[in-house]
């Protein structure tokens, strides 16, 4: 919706060049993640801009991100959604991908976002969840993720949502809620083109998983899509989910 509350037209956007890709990156207190993600990156990235967008980390997550050459750190208030926004204001890439610090994104995964952007007037899109452990209880989590995506195509944020520039700044970006802003974010992007789950994966790390227990957080992440299905209110649904 516009700021008037009618549909978006969807829009034909241009197709986006190699090499005008920016990675945003959440932070807080990701010392022990962060190095990782961006090495991740600059060897399989292909070249992107990478940002970090911190919200006021404690720990060494600045200093370490800060010791890449190339790599920006923007500082932000906290929360997830205004961090973002923070990094895509001072991204200078045509597309934005939003990658999780616990996040890595499977190599050759730039030449097949540009790749898929060139067909055709697709907005944005994630990649495919995966989840880096061998143990099999996990393999069910990415069979239940992916059939909520092909039924909802409702990507969450952990599967590095991207969008074009174009798209991002057409809808605002990111509201400022504690909790929701990636479901929130994806029903509006979708009234401005297609939405597409590209094959090369965004790998999480299972600690959320492993900390509470698969049930417990499986049961939780569906309770609290349901409650802001009903309209619950994200800071009655950031007290469930994170405590």
């Amino acid at each position: 919706m516009d700021s008037a509350g009618k549909p978006l037209t969807p829009v034909r956007f241009p197709c986006p060049r190699a090499g005008v890709i920016s990675v945003i990156i959440p932070t807080l207190n990701e010392e022990d993640r962060i190095r990782r993600c961006i090495e991740g990156l600059l060897g399989g990235g292909g070249g992107c801009e990478i940002i970090v967008a911190d919200g006021g980390s404690s720990d060494r997550t600045r200093e370490f991100a800060e010791s890449y050459p190339g790599v920006a750190v923007v500082l932000s208030e906290r929360g997830r959604g205004v961090q973002m926004n923070a990094g895509a204001r001072a991204a200078s890439g045509e597309v934005l991908v939003f990658l999780h610090a616990d996040t890595l994104l499977e190599a050759g995964w730039t030449e097949e976002l540009i790749s898929v952007l060139k067909r055709g007037p697709i907005s944005g899109g994630a990649f495919t969840f995966s989840i880096r452990s061998p143990l099999w209880k996990f393999r069910l989590v990415e069979a239940w993720v992916k059939l909520r995506v092909k039924l909802c195509c409702l990507p969450y944020g952990d599967q590095a949502i991207f969008v074009r520039k174009s798209a991002f700044e057409l809808i605002g970006g990111y509201k400022n809620i504690p909790l929701m802003e990636d479901v929130d974010f994806i029903g509006r992007l979708k009234e401005t083109g297609p939405v597409v789950i590209l094959d090369k994966k965004a790998a999480t790390s299972a600690r959320r998983w492993s900390k509470k227990g698969l049930v417990t957080t499986a049961a939780i992440n569906q309770c609290v899509m349901l409650l802001y299905r009903c309209g619950a209110a994200p800071g009655r649904l950031a007290r469930i989910y994170y405590r």
